[in-house]
């Protein structure tokens, strides 16, 4: 098969499951990809470094301060080679130095420096799994834009069922292959609202919504990550900005509008992520409302529908809405879908285990203007942004 110039870096940790990173290597290997593998001590100790170079054709990199292996390889010469850096299996012992900054291997420097993508694929025992250490140490590295590739449930090595194997080569492989599809939005100005919006009734209180602006981060994140331009306009959210994206950040609804309006001339496509407050104060009081012995009064006007004038004013833009629903999730979205021209929506029913708010997963379906509707698992909201852009682009194509 011919090459495809992409460079991935395989870095493997001692676990078991070792064994099935040597078919990994094989497979990629035998798909065109140039592969270099970094084994840790506690690698070696289950599968030799002549079992990798043999497949890879390439000499295995281990140690930190071997001159020789310095000189042929080079360290900071195999960060900024990679295309991809793929960690299979994931002991918690590396996810937890990731996690923390640590670089006191050849594995973990390497990967400190690498500008690359990441995906990891965790593989332990199952109470190590579902300790809350480490659900935190993948939280964390979801919210830095690495790639998790969930593990697989089955009969683990220590004699203990259940989730904590390395997937499938042929499934970790299948993941490779998706995540080196990037740099397609080249070309595509991404305008993307996120996060709520805060309406106020007096100077210490507000209306709003539980949207932590995660989905609309995530995102971004995606599509600056594949070649976009990005300019995500952000309700009040703790969220740090992606790298490589322009933030504008408002407070009201009216804000938000205004925003988008402003930006929307320069976009080539829209992503409506935002929960958007439906209502406002007709008034706002200029101090502190005091409590009262009897029932209070809030009268509420209508905000303007951001997404209903996009719809009516695309002038070619592709424009994607979300649906957040607790009941009738595709009928409801479906309709949105229509009555504000959308070409586009992804719905999530947010009282389901998963998808509901300030979550880092997600479980969507995706319907578009063709009919198409494409149900999603569960899977983190870093992955859902990806599956939503590969929608788009096939939507774009006419497929």
């Amino acid at each position: 098969m011919a090459a495809t110039d992409k460079t991935i870096v395989i870095g493997v940790t001692g676990g078991i499951a070792c064994y099935k990173a040597v078919e990994l290597v094989r497979l990629l290997v035998k798909a065109g990809h140039r592969v270099q593998v970094i084994m840790t001590r506690g690698a070696m100790e289950f599968v030799t470094p002549l079992t990798f170079q043999t497949l890879s054709g390439h000499p295995v990199a281990s140690e930190t301060f071997n001159l020789t292996q310095e000189s042929e390889i080079g360290h900071i010469n195999l960060a900024d080679s990679a295309d991809l850096f793929v960690i299979a299996p994931a002991t918690a012992n590396i996810i937890g130095k990731i996690a923390g900054g640590i670089a006191d291997d050849l594995l973990t420097t390497v990967l400190m420096a690498t500008q690359a993508p990441v995906l990891i694929a965790p593989a332990m025992n199952i109470h190590m799994y579902d300790n809350p250490i480490l659900q935190e140490n993948l939280r964390k590295l979801h919210r830095v834009g690495y790639h998790i590739l969930e593990p697989a449930e089955g009969f683990l090595a220590c004699g203990y069922e259940g989730k904590g194997r390395l997937p499938d080569p042929e499934v970790i492989a299948a993941e490779v292959d998706r995540l080196l599809r990037k740099n397609d939005l080249t070309g595509e100005r991404f305008l993307i609202t996120a996060g709520p919006t805060r309406e106020a009734i007096d100077p210490v209180r507000y209306i709003s919504n539980r949207s932590s602006g995660k989905m609309g981060y995530a995102l971004a994140r995606a599509a600056a990550r594949r070649g976009a331009d990005v300019v995500l306009v952000s309700g009040p959210t703790a969220l740090a900005c992606p790298a490589g994206v322009r933030l504008v950040s408002v407070t009201t609804a009216v804000e938000m509008h205004d925003a988008v309006n402003k930006e929307f001339g320069a976009a080539t496509a829209v992503v409506a992520a935002a929960a958007v407050a439906d209502y406002r104060p007709v008034a706002t009081a200029e101090q502190k409302i005091k409590r009262g012995k009897g029932p209070m009064e809030l009268r509420l006007e209508p905000n303007p529908d951001i997404v209903k004038a996009l719809g009516e004013h695309k002038n070619g833009k592709l424009l994607i809405g979300f649906a957040a629903e607790t009941q009738d999730l595709t009928a409801n979205a479906a309709k949105k879908l229509r009555e504000k021209n959308l070409d586009m929506i992804v719905a999530n029913n947010v009282a389901e285990a998963g998808s509901g708010f300030d979550g880092d997963t997600n479980i969507a379906t995706i319907l578009d203007r063709n009919g198409g509707t494409q149900a999603l698992p569960l899977m983190s909201k870093d992955d859902l942004a990806d599956r939503i852009y590969d929608h788009f682009l096939a939507l774009k194509s006419g497929r």
